[in-house]
């Protein structure tokens, strides 16, 4: 009787697009892609710059920002594990239409444009799991820009508080009211108001920069309808195992 081996375990991936992978395609990625901490504030791309380097970002978060004039910006959307940024690049362009700013300090891999071109090219299954992921975050990017028109600022800080919460898998974080302001396009009286409006009904905590969810199903519920509206619209890309990819 043959002794029976049990298989290799495979080996964890935090990123959903790349943990969506069967384990051969991964494979085929994993010699080009690098490991880097990115740091808070740091910007990977400004806008009309050429895409040097992808992230698929694994517990860090960024924010994708648009330039209103030489002052001002407005977050349009975030990407964090469950997505990829420089998605540009999929769409045939090697420039950046947005600000890459990292909201989230941690970790992403890293991989060069040429080798991600050259791997997106030959790569039916990647190209599967980013055009997946594109879907999803133009939806997010197309109900953000509806929520800054129309939403209150309390509602939309609790959607912005869950999204980022989601994508960092943790319900505290560091942010200061500086920031949230440029990431809402509003003044910082108003986000002041705003986080102690949630403050006050329990829901977080908010002390010397550092946000701490206290109450995840009530800031859902204090949340714009956006949240949900979003969350439903990438149900499959959240609910996807990230222990290992897919076989």
């Amino acid at each position: 009787m043959k002794n029976l081996q049990a298989a290799p375990k495979r080996e964890p991936i935090s990123n959903s697009v790349l943990a969506a992978l069967p384990q051969i395609a991964y494979e085929t990625l994993k010699s080009g892609l690098e490991a880097v901490q990115l740091t808070f504030g740091e910007i990977l791309y400004e806008p009309g710059q050429v895409i040097r380097n992808v992230y698929f970002p694994t517990n860090s978060l960024v924010s994708l920002l648009t330039l209103v004039d030489d002052r001002s910006a407005l977050e349009v959307g975030m990407v964090g594990r469950e997505g990829m940024v420089g998605m540009s690049l999929t769409l045939g362009s090697s420039v950046s239409p947005v600000r890459a700013l990292v909201q989230g300090a941690g970790t992403a891999l890293r991989m060069s444009t040429a080798r991600f071109r050259k791997e997106f090219k030959r790569g039916p299954l990647l190209q599967r799991a980013l055009y997946t992921y594109l879907n999803a975050l133009m939806a997010q990017i197309t109900q953000t820009a509806a929520c800054n028109r129309f939403h209150q600022v309390e509602g939309r800080l609790a959607r912005w508080l869950l999204m980022t919460s989601d994508r960092v898998q943790s319900e505290q974080f560091a942010l200061t009211q500086d920031f949230l302001s440029h990431m809402l396009g509003v003044r910082r009286v108003g986000v002041t108001e705003a986080a102690s409006a949630l403050q006050q009904r329990k829901l977080i905590e908010y002390r010397r920069g550092h946000i701490t969810i206290l109450d995840h199903a009530g800031l859902e519920a204090a949340s714009c309808p956006c949240y949900a509206l979003v969350r439903g619209m990438n149900g499959a890309t959240w609910k996807r195992p990230l222990s290992a990819p897919a076989g």
